[in-house]
């Protein structure tokens, strides 16, 4: 797999596989065409851990900071999100 799907991915998992898709360097995988977009478009930290799963293992470290971030951002992104739209709100009515 390539240093720099690996890299970039970890930030910007959508704009790195539409990216490689539209390059045509997207990583060797077994899921079919429409399993890629499906995922892409809805859970793409979710495919690029099949996609370092299949390439390269488990025992590996960028799946483990890969799945890392997916956890972090799945988990606990969304609770700063509102809370800041929450006391942004609040910040408003005084």
């Amino acid at each position: 797999m390539d240093f720099y799907f690996l890299l970039f991915s970890l930030f910007f998992p959508r704009i790195t596989l539409l990216t490689y898709f539209l390059l045509e360097r997207f990583p060797h995988n077994t899921l079919p065409l429409w399993a890629d977009a499906v995922l892409g478009a809805l859970l793409p930290r979710v495919l690029i851990l099949i996609f370092i799963y299949q390439n390269m293992g488990t025992n590996n470290l960028w799946f483990a900071a890969h799945l890392l971030v997916m956890i972090l951002t799945y988990f606990t992104g969304g609770n700063r999100t509102h809370r800041w739209r929450k006391r942004r709100r609040e910040g408003s009515r005084s």
